[in-house]
């Protein structure tokens, strides 16, 4: 006889039980919608799990058999369309996923409730041979956010082992740092001229001196580069028409107006195209330059007709080329001379600086950040000139006022002068 109960019923097939339970849903034809589990041999028992079932419905963390069944590649289209975050983010998730946990997954057919705890160690293990531990790293990271953006849809609980710390703390190594002189930057900035011209020379200049990201430089456009913003300003956002006239009472050319560089955004490549998109973390920001600087940025504007401030070698964006490689290489490592009949663009050799020498160019703008904090200049208005979020009552009461900004130019301008004099004693 079967047993009835609350949506709940069992039913014998041969010499065996099978137990059926009401999933909550219903039909399109209005039938209520059940699932089912077979083979027990024990009434009691499979009628049990069928109250445990409705039980879990009811706790809203039950998995039905049809999305139990959901293939991985099917969830990782899924996740990857209800993606928002910042374009870099998310290309880098999207990389992860299309060219390790997709194909691993997709090969093995494997559904979604399918990767327990062994499951995720073995695609871990695969991992690390593939690749390295350091990249696994991350791969595993992304792995961690689709299989715990499952939960409870697709499976119960993430068969994702957190790291715990146990023992004895090993701090990490960190990335080791020496102190950057002026005259570092200078013999950085002549050997970029030498490569690449005098928006080289500007180039290094400008990053050591605002501390702009990478691709903040690359994307720099005459209108928001001293001396023609922010009269230039395009005044694209009508939310903003307040900050573009303080901006005009504050920013520019003469008088005791100060000059500015704004940074609006950055360019990365997307659907193999270079475009546009908001600074990181959307650090929008106005940042004052020394005079010596603002002299350069004006002459380096008058000497070349493209829109992009530091122009590459043939008149594009730094943006779309391999800077890192092609560019920043040469002139922090050095290069040998390049001459002959058949050289294009014959260059004169290019010493390299010890300090960098196989360092990132994201150091600089390190730098830039120890120099402000070297000339005791206050922590917010640092951390707003980097493009950081302060945090606590400290980011929301404080502000960047005008005279911190000027105590910025003359403390950098003194940094200049001061290095302007000691090369002319030493004769360089």
């Amino acid at each position: 006889m079967a047993r009835r109960a609350r949506d709940v019923y069992t039913e014998w097939r041969g010499g065996t039980c099978r137990v059926k339970w009401w999933t909550g849903e219903f039909h399109d034809d209005g039938r209520k919608r059940f699932e089912s589990k077979g083979g027990f041999v024990d009434e009691d028992e499979a009628y049990d799990y069928g109250l445990d079932k409705m039980a879990e419905i009811r706790a809203g963390d039950h998995v039905s058999n049809r999305d139990g069944k959901t293939l991985m590649s099917d969830w990782l289209d899924d996740w990857l369309e209800a993606m928002d975050h910042a374009h870099l983010t998310e290309r880098g998730y999207r990389s992860v996923i299309e060219n390790h946990i997709r194909p691993y997954f997709k090969k093995r057919n494997t559904a979604v409730a399918d990767i327990d705890v062994l499951a995720y160690r073995a695609f871990r293990k695969h991992t690390n041979t593939v690749i390295g531990a350091g990249s696994a790293k991350n791969v595993m990271m992304v792995l961690g956010m689709v299989l715990d953006d499952a939960v409870p849809r697709l499976i119960k609980t993430s068969p994702v082992e957190r790291t715990r710390r146990r023992g004895k703390f090993t701090k990490k190594p960190k990335e080791r740092k020496k102190d950057v002189r002026p005259e570092i930057v200078e013999q950085l900035a002549v050997n970029a001229r030498t490569f690449f011209g005098e928006a080289g020379y500007v180039f290094i200049w400008t990053m050591a001196m605002t501390g702009m990201r990478p691709a903040e430089l690359y994307g720099l456009t005459r209108e928001y580069c001293s001396p023609n913003w922010p009269a230039s300003d395009p005044r694209d956002k009508p939310e903003e028409e307040e900050r573009y006239e303080e901006d005009l009472e504050r920013y520019g050319k003469g008088g005791e107006l100060m000059p500015a560089i704004r940074v609006e955004r950055q360019v990365q490549y997307k659907d193999s195209e270079l475009q546009f998109f908001p600074p990181k973390y959307e650090s929008y920001r106005s940042l004052v330059v020394p005079q010596f600087l603002a002299e350069r940025l004006e002459q380096l504007l008058a000497g070349h007709d493209s829109e992009w401030v530091f122009p590459a070698i043939r008149g594009g964006s730094l943006g779309a080329v391999n800077f890192d490689y092609k560019y920043w290489r040469p002139i922090a490592d050095g290069v040998e001379e390049r001459e002959g009949p058949r050289v294009r663009r014959p260059r004169p050799a290019i010493p390299e600086v010890a300090t960098f020498k196989g360092k990132r160019l994201y150091l600089l703008r390190h730098a830039a950040k120890a120099w402000l904090d070297e000339d005791g200049h206050s922590k917010f208005a640092v951390e707003s000139r980097m493009g950081h979020e302060v945090p606590g009552v400290e980011g929301i009461y404080s502000s960047v006022t005008v005279p911190m900004e000027r105590a910025i130019m003359k403390t950098l301008q003194e940094r200049w002068d001061g290095l302007q004099e000691r090369l002319k004693q030493s004769g360089a």
